[in-house]
């Protein structure tokens, strides 16, 4: 069965953001060009991870020889994008991304594919069921300041959580912590 990508060659808009309160938000990926619209959701470990390796790939990419993708060093002002996200319809939760870099169109090239449960009944589904079960990706092309700007704004998102505790590194909840509660 063919697999159904969600291409964004040359994205309008390509952002990760929340819904929920610290401790309990879902990250979404989510882009737009024009009237397409994709949202994913991914971990917030995934998230970081995602933006610190584009952030990785375009700082090698500054030391080539006279820069010639013309990679910014530091997020173009007119391409901060903190709007909130838009109305938002999970396509699937992302398992695998694959993150890459094409010469040829100077972009960052994002490949999402959605958690797969491996199970034996998948076999006795219908052929009318089939297209419900289809598998799926998301593709996005991002030029690099976009691509610049989208680590950016990842990264304040993912820090907008929960603090940290000093003493033991896991997030602190409102409702207290177990290294910071009065002793009884």
């Amino acid at each position: 069965m063919p697999t159904r990508v969600h291409e964004f060659a040359w994205p309008d808009r390509v952002v990760v953001g929340t819904i929920g309160l610290p401790g309990a938000r879902t990250f979404y990926l989510q882009v737009r060009a024009g009237t397409q619209i994709v949202s994913i959701a991914l971990e917030k470990q995934q998230s970081a991870l995602l933006a610190e390796k584009i952030d990785e790939i375009l700082d090698q990419l500054i030391t080539v020889e006279g820069n010639p993708f013309s990679v910014p060093t530091s997020t173009p002002i007119e391409l901060v994008d903190n709007d909130q996200l838009e109305a938002v319809q999970e396509q699937f939760r992302t398992g695998a991304i694959s993150l890459g870099w094409d010469p040829t169109t100077a972009q960052i090239v994002v490949e999402a594919y959605p958690i797969t449960d491996v199970d034996a009944d998948d076999n006795d589904v219908s052929r009318d069921e089939d297209d419900a079960h289809a598998p799926e990706m998301l593709l996005v092309r991002m030029p690099v300041g976009t691509a610049r700007a989208f680590a950016k704004r990842t990264r304040e998102i993912v820090g907008a959580g929960r603090p940290t505790c000093p003493l033991c590194g896991y997030p602190i909840d409102a409702d207290g912590h177990i290294c910071t509660l009065p002793e009884a």
